[in-house]
């Protein structure tokens, strides 16, 4: 997964680069790096108003070399993913000031598009679900139905290049409008830190 790094000193900086016209929405990044319209990247991107960098997932719609004699710079056109609509919204709320207060996470979450199955701690029926993002801390889990606030699941998903499934231990501790429930990874020894950064890191790498 490519990770295309913007920094944007303020919004207006950010709002010379966004791309309104996208049915997305969208960002103008600036890079060197040659894309082919169609590759699926991540834009991570950091500004003061926001409290973390914010990693949203894109497809490259077109990208251009440097004309220094014109002053053009090279870079891509990145059109967000549908899914990421509520991030989007974030980062621009955020960037305005319309969002203030916003709690600073421990760990950057990646976004991904992962298919996992889940279960109820206290079940053994196996449902079918999906990772939208996830760090080192917790998760988006995307459900079917909704998971009650401070229920214990347990998650089951296979990282690239593995044969076997990972088992997490998450609890239910928030849920968003989109129909996504937020999990917070409970370590049960230091062996699953360790195993949750590695998948993370498979995760980036793939």
């Amino acid at each position: 997964m490519r990770i295309l790094k913007l920094r944007v000193r303020n919004t207006e900086e950010f709002d010379g680069l966004y791309q309104g016209d996208l049915g997305s929405g969208g960002l103008f990044v600036p890079t060197t790096t040659s894309l082919d319209p169609g590759e699926v990247v991540v834009v991570e991107l950091a500004a003061p108003n926001l409290p973390n960098k914010v990693m949203i997932r894109g497809e490259v719609k077109s990208w251009r070399p440097a004309l220094p004699r014109l002053r053009v710079r090279a870079g891509a056109i990145v059109e967000f993913a549908g899914d990421e609509a509520t991030k989007r919204d974030f980062i621009r709320d955020a960037l305005s000031g319309r969002r203030v207060d916003v709690p600073r996470r421990k760990h950057n979450r990646l976004p991904v598009s992962l298919a996992c199955h889940y279960r109820l701690a206290k079940t053994s029926s196996m449902i079918e679900g999906a990772i939208s993002e996830i760090s080192v801390g917790g998760a988006m889990l995307n459900t079917t139905t909704p998971i009650a606030l401070d229920s214990d699941v347990i998650l089951e998903l296979i990282p690239p290049g593995a044969a076997a499934a990972l088992s997490i231990s998450a609890k239910v501790s928030y849920h968003v409008s989109t129909g996504g429930t937020g999990l917070k990874f409970v370590f049960r020894d230091g062996d699953g830190s360790r195993r949750l950064r590695e998948l993370v890191r498979r995760l980036r790498a793939s």
